[in-house]
């Protein structure tokens, strides 16, 4: 469903019209002749993610020369709340974003690269692989311990465990060859892996599920994206919630990043210094996990874009260079 709105110059928004159409190559053709119609060429266009069913009408109006925005479901949904709607169907949500698109300022859009879409679903793939195959250890584990286990059912199971892992493997092979056959994609790389605990899998993840880093801006837009950004709830003397991680944010990336934390609070000094000093603070051993995930995908981020091999004594030089500097100053106002 679609729907065109406009602004008055006194801040009114008038819905013009809707159209319904089915999501397909013909509904697409209706929808840009549609909107071609009632709005010209200036139009902007803003739809909800929803899942992938909307990735393909996304690249064929971007590809039509269309400027579009893609809001989050959560964001669409509390924006809804804020013009007192009560009814919830397919035209009134269309006319919400509309309304969406004129009052707040988006972002644009853009395609995905296909060389970093291509690694996102296939660590997609490879995470489901690992998924199932639990599944039926687990299954097969409770089949083996039962009273009257059927042997039929064990030797099925295993098969289907060796069908997994043979699958698994062409999956991490059909990565390798990706990121071989791109030579700047192989070099930069290569960064990021200089991390204690970051292995192949988990930089192709972070880069797939993050386009190459193409939109992220900062460090705290990355966080956010990842759900690692810490949220709290306070108001005056009576509210005092916990402060959390809001996990409105890439499951995949956070899931991702968790055994290269832990790897990292083995191996890395600065890791276990970070992780011990929290541990003493609260004594929750996942929020110092946490915290660990999001000082890793921090630094992925920065080695990535100062194409830049990992420092282990970067913070300590850091803090040396700034007490250095701290003494001159005090010695020249001195003299």
């Amino acid at each position: 469903m679609a729907s065109h709105a406009t602004m008055q110059s006194d801040h009114q928004v008038t819905h013009r019209s809707s159209l319904k159409f089915s999501n397909s190559k013909s509904g697409f053709i209706k929808l840009k002749r549609w909107m071609r119609k009632n709005a010209g060429e200036k139009v902007a266009v803003v739809m909800e993610a929803t899942g992938v069913y909307h990735e393909s009408l996304a690249c064929y109006l971007v590809d039509e020369g269309f400027c579009i925005s893609v809001v989050l479901p959560n964001k669409a949904k509390h924006f809804s709340k804020t013009l007192n709607v009560k009814t919830v169907n397919d035209k009134v949500s269309s006319q919400s974003l509309a309304v969406m698109g004129l009052e707040k300022k988006l972002d644009s859009w853009t395609k995905p690269n296909p060389l970093y879409n291509n690694l996102k679903q296939l660590t997609r793939e490879r995470d489901q692989l690992i998924q199932e195959r639990t599944q039926i250890k687990c299954q097969l584990h409770a089949e083996k311990s039962g009273a009257w286990s059927n042997k039929n059912s064990i030797t099925r199971m295993k098969q289907r465990m060796v069908l997994i892992n043979k699958q698994k493997t062409a999956v991490e092979n059909e990565i390798k060859k990706i990121i071989d056959s791109d030579p700047e994609l192989k070099r930069k790389i290569q960064y990021p892996l200089t991390i204690k605990g970051v292995g192949l899998i988990t930089a192709a993840t972070i880069l797939g599920e993050t386009n190459g880093f193409s939109l992220i801006r900062n460090k705290k837009q990355l966080v956010s994206y990842a759900g690692l950004d810490v949220i709290e709830k306070l108001s005056g003397t009576s509210v005092r919630g916990k402060s959390r991680i809001s996990h409105h944010g890439n499951k995949h990336l956070r899931k991702s990043l968790h055994f290269p934390a832990l790897g990292a609070i083995r191996f890395s000094d600065a890791s276990k210094v970070l992780y011990a000093r929290l541990i003493g603070k609260h004594g929750i051993k996942m929020k110092a996990v946490v915290a660990v995930q999001r000082k890793v995908l921090i630094l992925v981020f920065t080695l990535w874009k100062n194409e830049t091999v990992f420092d282990p004594d970067y913070e300590t030089k850091k803090s040396r260079n700034e007490l250095g500097q701290s003494r001159e100053t005090a010695l020249m106002e001195l003299a």
